[in-house]
């Protein structure tokens, strides 16, 4: 069996645990991730047709936390995403969270989160409504992620918006150049608008756990300090963005490829320094290191962390999509470029591994076993 990051909770979860309180969130998330494709969760008995082959193929935990379920969850969001593109160039734009904050954060993760996602729509829509700039509604769709390379805390939105808005007239504005808004403008918004979010948060009582002082002294350092704000616009071909945006949208803190080895003592995995080159490494973590900045990154049950805003709002997305697209003589979305895909494959049409002429069926459903169970 290939390392991964269930073999590593598997073997060194339960040494952790002795020293480490886990919520009931966390414990959760690392039993659905033991027990992903297991005989834990059953299912079915599959069998060649041609050579009489059998083997068995266990249902997965379908967490959004775990390395083994999100490829094809990525690629189903993907395909469901096509339908809303539009022939227009798009821009990636990325809000970070000031790692000051990264304590807060652990605190009061729901609220925090749900303060940065509101931050960064609400400059952006600012700037979109602005008539010295676009004068109009825009759309956005933006998907959280917490974790640097090294499995560090490091929280931030990764924002893709087409370039331009829609007119309270009816009718489409493009961006007039190759970025959307001057980053400099927007960095300092969004600073403003966070930090002062945050204080009317703390006022309603939102950050119990965080200290008067510690508010009015943390959050004037920060507005001191320049804050920045990522954007480019996408180099790929409009008909392919999404898949672009698939790339992040259901990535988890790091995927059991990064996973090179294990031993007794530590765990190491592959990481990409962004300071050096953007040269691959290796970094080697105590097993116990490695567990707790991985559950740095375990999301609040309920918590949505792809989110559509503005004419891709979920509410008012096919309406708004329809007069776009009149208003660009576009009378249907272009057709994706890159073929994804299916949902997901049907066993009756799986190869065998074992003659490669034969097709595996199912047989047999296997039902739930539990760790000591009969």
């Amino acid at each position: 069996m290939s390392l991964g990051l269930q073999q590593v909770l598997a073997a060194h979860l339960p040494h952790y645990c002795a020293t480490h309180r886990l919520d009931a969130r966390r414990t959760r998330v690392c039993e659905h991730i033991q027990q992903c494709r297991t005989e834990a969760l059953g299912g079915y008995q599959l069998t060649c047709d041609r050579c009489g082959h059998d083997q068995s193929q266990y249902f997965a935990c379908r967490d959004r936390h775990c390395p083994l379920c999100q490829q094809r969850a990525s690629q189903q969001w993907a395909e469901r995403q096509q339908r809303a593109v539009l022939p227009a160039a798009y821009h990636h734009l990325v809000f970070t969270l000031p790692d000051t904050l990264n304590g807060w954060v652990q605190l009061h993760p729901d609220v925090f989160y749900r303060a940065l996602f509101a931050a960064v729509w609400q400059t952006l829509k600012a700037f979109a409504a602005d008539p010295k700039r676009l004068g109009g509604q825009l759309g956005m769709t933006a998907v959280l992620h917490t974790w640097g390379q090294t499995l560090t805390q490091h929280v931030h939105l990764h924002c893709l918006v087409p370039g331009g808005v829609l007119t309270d007239q009816g009718s489409w504005k493009a961006a007039r150049s190759t970025y959307l808004f001057p980053v400099r403008a927007l960095s300092r918004h969004f600073r403003g608008h966070l930090v002062g979010r945050l204080r009317k948060l703390f006022e309603a009582g939102a950050l119990c756990r965080v200290t008067a002082a510690d508010v009015s002294a943390r959050l004037d350092a920060l507005m001191a300090k320049e804050w920045v704000v990522f954007s480019r616009p996408c180099e790929h071909a409009t008909r392919s963005v999404v898949n672009y945006l698939a790339r992040y949208s259901h990535r988890t803190a790091i995927s059991n490829q990064r996973i090179l080895a294990m031993d007794e003592e530590t765990v190491s995995f592959r990481y990409k320094d962004y300071g050096d080159s953007d040269r691959q490494k290796v970094m080697h973590l105590s097993h116990t290191e490695f567990i707790r900045r991985f559950l740095l990154h375990v999301l609040p049950k309920g918590l949505m962390r792809i989110r559509h805003f503005g004419y891709l709002a979920n509410c008012c997305r096919e309406k708004r999509l329809a007069q776009i697209r009149a208003a660009m003589a576009e009378a249907t979305p272009s057709e994706p470029e890159t073929v994804l895909h299916p949902s997901g494959p049907e066993v009756e049409t799986w190869p065998c591994p074992a003659c490669r002429t034969g097709r595996l069926r199912v047989v047999a459903e296997l039902p739930p076993r539990r760790p000591g169970g009969g």
